[in-house]
């Protein structure tokens, strides 16, 4: 995450950021996913500078922002938890597990933790199917994840 953050300076770095990528065939994802690379999330007064390089109106920006699960409207936690919410993994546990993260975090998805530890994310597969119930963190997957293991990850990511 850039100092830009701290600074409010959104509009601006992302101007630029938007028009080293514009040129690219279908601009609007790659840079998306590089706004949130520099500030964590994407804020809600960059959109008209995305609609205004590309072109677009605001609803069509806010519209691909709101319908991808990885773009985060808010800064995450300094750790990232993404439980499969899947078929594979609820039928392997992963209702349970995801009760036992909510009420062990003492938040919901799509929420931080108070101190700022633990963003908590549901995720709609990550291909562990085979070794379901999964997770990740950070992005490191873990499969056959139970109760103690969510414990440890919980207690990892609190560190």
């Amino acid at each position: 995450m850039n100092v830009h953050v701290a600074s409010g300076g959104y509009a601006e770095r992302s101007r630029s950021i938007i028009r080293e990528m514009k040129h690219l065939e279908g601009p609007m994802l790659p840079i998306l996913h590089a706004l949130q690379s520099e500030f964590g999330f994407i804020p809600e007064e960059v959109k008209p500078v995305i609609a205004d390089e590309l072109n677009l109106s605001r609803a069509e920006v806010h519209g691909v922002v709101s319908f991808y699960h990885d773009f985060r409207n808010a800064p995450a936690g300094r750790h990232v938890l993404k439980l499969c919410r899947a078929e594979a993994c609820q039928a392997m546990g992963g209702d349970d597990l995801a009760l036992a993260a909510r009420q062990l975090l003492g938040i919901d998805f799509h929420q931080t933790t108070l101190d700022g530890a633990i963003t908590l994310e549901p995720v709609y597969c990550l291909g562990l199917c085979a070794c379901a119930p999964a997770a990740m963190l950070d992005g490191e997957v873990h499969g056959r994840l139970d109760m103690h293991r969510l414990g440890e990850l919980v207690t990892e990511a609190r560190r």
